[in-house]
């Protein structure tokens, strides 16, 4: 039987799944510690990471969005400390994964050795590099790639410019011989495998067909609802994998079918809630798991969202880092922001309304002011252009 969910309440599961609506409940002055971090790393299964720091780097966004004011140095320590039970992996994208799950990924990496994979074609071409690197590591311990001495450790050609020796580390990173052990200013360090991971992770075996079926499971827990597209999308599988997963899991009993308003066929988690409403408001990392896969938030929210990191800065239309603003259980806007450390202030640089959304200035304002007292700010500044900047700017003068 095929269980119709309406698209409102799809919307709700989705949000609840990833954590949303709880913050409102607690109390105001409560703390956020490693044990709130845990939890919700736990619940999302991945923290991805990005590189751009023009306000915050990403993986430190969905606590906040979720969770609220929080001291960024813990999950420092839990996810990039000595005694971490997370890892990074090549997971969706770049990502923090709990330990356990790093075994779920040996088939990709062992896939990825292959001649039809950029990769494999490297090492085969750098094998001698790989044996320096391999016996480098296991002489000197975790080393970042700048303090690898090699004459081929300096920044030239493609690859984005690394080095061999920064490029023969990726390379052993996504076979899993090598992981990471820690980053200093968003610098990864190395390590071999075994100097890093407990002895039964590294040499447990996990048949890819449990692996995926386990990931596909584990994606449907974390989204609530999804079509295959978007439970495959989770963790960037091929949907067809993905859907012989989901043949399984419905005979197991972890997911039901279920009809959708609007919706391809999806699937329903069985752990799944059905919030009656999501009291939240929240500003989205471009690479939140609500928003990374823009079709999902397309068809959810009615969100077009693309990213312009990469457009060139005449071409763009809402900004260079626009962060979707949350609130309850829709996307009223996106919002432009950028910590000024030297003038310790944030600024919107663009706040744009989504088409005929109602947007709740003051709450907006107050979340803006808790973004800038998180990151260590005096105060907000409205700077920029956009349709909901002006009134913002009101907001934040008539509640200052």
């Amino acid at each position: 039987m095929v269980v119709s969910v309406s698209a409102v309440q799809a919307r709700r599961i989705a949000l609840a799944a990833q954590g949303f609506g709880r913050r409102a409940s607690a109390k105001p002055t409560a703390t956020i510690g490693t044990r709130q971090l845990n939890q919700l790393i736990r619940r999302l299964g991945v923290l991805q990471l990005d590189s751009v720091n023009v306000f915050e780097r990403s993986h430190y966004l969905p606590a906040f969005a979720r969770l609220g004011t929080y001291d960024t140095s813990l999950l420092d320590a839990l996810t990039f400390g000595p005694r971490s039970n997370y890892t990074e992996a090549w997971a969706h994208q770049a990502a923090i994964i709990p330990v356990e799950s790093w075994p779920l990924w040996r088939w990709a990496m062992d896939e990825r050795r292959g001649p039809a994979n950029n990769w494999g074609r490297w090492a085969e071409a750098h094998a001698p590099m790989l044996d320096f690197l391999r016996a480098e590591l296991a002489e000197k311990g975790p080393l970042p790639a700048g303090k690898i001495e090699h004459e081929a450790n300096t920044r030239t050609g493609p690859w984005w410019g690394w080095s061999d020796v920064k490029t023969g580390l990726e390379c052993l990173f996504m076979f899993g011989e090598v992981v990471a052990a820690g980053r200093t200013r968003f610098e990864r360090t190395y390590a071999l495998a075994e100097q890093r991971l407990p002895s039964e992770i590294v040499g447990r075996s996990i048949l890819k067909q449990d692996a995926v079926r386990e990931l596909v499971r584990s994606a449907a827990e974390a989204l609530g609802i999804g079509t295959v597209r978007d439970i495959a999308d989770y963790w960037r599988l091929p949907q067809a994998v993905t859907k012989t997963a989901l043949a399984e899991l419905v005979d197991s009993g972890d997911v039901v079918p279920v009809r959708v308003e609007g919706w391809p066929p999806a699937y329903l988690h069985r752990d799944a809630r059905i919030p009656r409403r999501i009291d939240h408001m929240a500003l989205l990392s471009p690479f939140d798991p609500i928003v990374w896969e823009r079709n999902r938030a397309l068809r959810m929210f009615d969100f077009h969202y693309r990213i312009e990191i990469y457009t060139p800065a005449p071409k763009r239309i809402f900004g260079y880092y626009t962060l979707p603003l949350l609130q309850d259980d829709a996307i009223v806007g996106r919002i432009d922001l950028k910590t000024d450390r030297q003038n310790s202030v944030l600024l919107v640089q663009s706040a744009w309304r989504e088409a005929g959304a109602s947007v709740d200035l003051d709450r907006v304002a107050t979340l803006l002011r808790q973004t800038a007292a998180w990151q260590g700010m005096d105060g907000v500044k409205v700077v920029g252009r956009g349709d909901l900047s002006a009134d913002l700017a009101g907001a934040l003068a008539a509640t200052g």
